[in-house]
C-alpha cells in the first residue's frame, strides 16, 4: 500500500557531507533529484548514459555552490556485472563509501500490447529497469555498509502496482522493482543500517511522460520540483528507520 509523507520541510543542511549516487542523472527526474540533493550538501555521482549532459548539470550543480559532484557515464543497457564492479571500485577509490543510492533511470519501452511487443525491446527494458538496478544494488551494498545509516530508493509507478493494458515491458519492469525493493528492505531488517523503500513519482513533466502522452498538456502535471519533498525525507536522516515500504511523491 502506498504511503505519503504529508507537508515536509527539510533542513538546509539535511544531507551534508552525503555521498549519493544518482542515476538517469542528465535528464527529467533524475536531474532535477542530483541538483536538490546537492543544494541541502550532498556530494552527488552523475550516472547516465550522455557526457554533454552530466556535464550540464555537474556545471549547474557547481554554478548554485554546490559541492564538487563526480560524473560517470554509463549506457545500463551495455553493462554488465564487471561494469558495476569496476564501478563499485573506482567509488571506493574516490569517496571511500556510499551514503545514498537513487534508481531513477528508466526505459518506457513500447505502448503496444503484449502480443505485438518486440522481445528485443523486452529485453532492453528489463535490462535497464530491473538487472542494472539488481547489478548496481548487490556491487554498491559493501560501501553502503560503511555509511552511518544508507539509504537505497527505488523507482516505482503506478502501473507496478496494478498493471494496465498496453503498459508491457514497463509495468513488468515495474512490478520487479518493487520485488526487488520488498527482498532487499526485508533481508537488511535488523542486520543492516540500510534502509530501502520505493517511490512512485506519478504523473510528472518529463520526456518519458511526454512519450507515453504524446497529447497531455505537459503543463497540467507536475513538475519534478514538486516531488522532491518525498526524495529528501527518504534520503536524509529523518526516515531512518523508515524500510521496505512505498511512496506516492504526490499524495
Amino acid at each position: 500500500m502506498s504511503e505519503t509523507i504529508g507537508n515536509y520541510s527539510p533542513a538546509p543542511d539535511l544531507l551534508r557531507d552525503r555521498v549519493i549516487l544518482v542515476t538517469g542523472a542528465g535528464d527529467g527526474i533524475g536531474r532535477v533529484a542530483a541538483k536538490t540533493f546537492a543544494a541541502h550538501g550532498a556530494t552527488i555521482i552523475l550516472l547516465g548514459r550522455t557526457t554533454q549532459k552530466l556535464e550540464q548539470v555537474y556545471d549547474e550543480i557547481e554554478a548554485a555552490g554546490g559541492p564538487q559532484p563526480a560524473i560517470f557515464p554509463m549506457d545500463l543497457n551495455e553493462a554488465r556485472i564487471e561494469t558495476f564492479e569496476h564501478f563499485a571500485e573506482a567509488v571506493d577509490q574516490e569517496f571511500g563509501r556510499l551514503d545514498g543510492l537513487l534508481h531513477n533511470a528508466s526505459l518506457l519501452g513500447q505502448r503496444t500490447p503484449i502480443a505485438n511487443y518486440h522481445y528485443g525491446t523486452w529485453q532492453q527494458v528489463m535490462q535497464v529497469n530491473v538487472n542494472a538496478a539488481f547489478g548496481l544494488t548487490k556491487t554498491l551494498l559493501p560501501l553502503m555498509e560503511k555509511s552511518e545509516a544508507g539509504s537505497i530508493i527505488f523507482t516505482g509507478s503506478g502501473v507496478g502496482l496494478k498493471g494496465r493494458a498496453y503498459w508491457g515491458a514497463y509495468a513488468v519492469s515495474k512490478f520487479a522493482t518493487e520485488g526487488l525493493m520488498q527482498v532487499l528492505a526485508d533481508e537488511m531488517d535488523g542486520v543492516s543500517e540500510i534502509r530501502v523503500n520505493s517511490i512512485n513519482p506519478g504523473a510528472t513533466r518529463t520526456n518519458m511522460r511526454a512519450a507515453a502522452y504524446p497529447a497531455e498538456d505537459p503543463q497540467t502535471v507536475a513538475a519534478p520540483e514538486d516531488i522532491m519533498p518525498t526524495y529528501l525525507y527518504l534520503m536524509g536522516d529523518d526516515s531512518r528507520g523508515v524500510s521496505g515500504r512505498q511512496f506516492n511523491a504526490q499524495g
